[in-house]
């Protein structure tokens, strides 16, 4: 099955390291309009409670991810800017666990 974009699903990058998942759907849900599904900060596989200082947000339609871009991209959150844009799919050709 092939899997098709979704463009409800954003990328969050440059996250401070003390930034959660609950954290992360909090800082979205703010957002005037915007519903989370589901916010994940991506963790280190050897130390899971390390941030790897980025994580995903799924918003409920994307019309919600698109304003969410719009308000969270470039965003101070604890002195970084954050980097927000829709989520690609991981490519087959892209180095994944082994």
């Amino acid at each position: 099955m092939e899997e098709q974009e979704d463009t409800s699903k954003l990328y969050v990058g440059n996250l401070p390291y003390s930034v959660d998942d609950n954290e992360l759907s909090k800082m979205f849900s703010e957002v005037e309009g915007v519903k989370v599904v589901e916010a994940k900060v991506i963790t280190d596989k050897y130390n899971p409670s390390r941030s790897k200082g980025f994580g995903f947000v799924t918003c409920e339609t994307p019309e919600m991810a698109e304003a969410a871009i719009k308000a969270m991209n470039g965003k101070d959150i604890g002195g970084r800017p954050l980097t927000v844009n829709v989520a690609r799919p991981r490519r087959s050709d892209e180095r994944g666990p082994a």
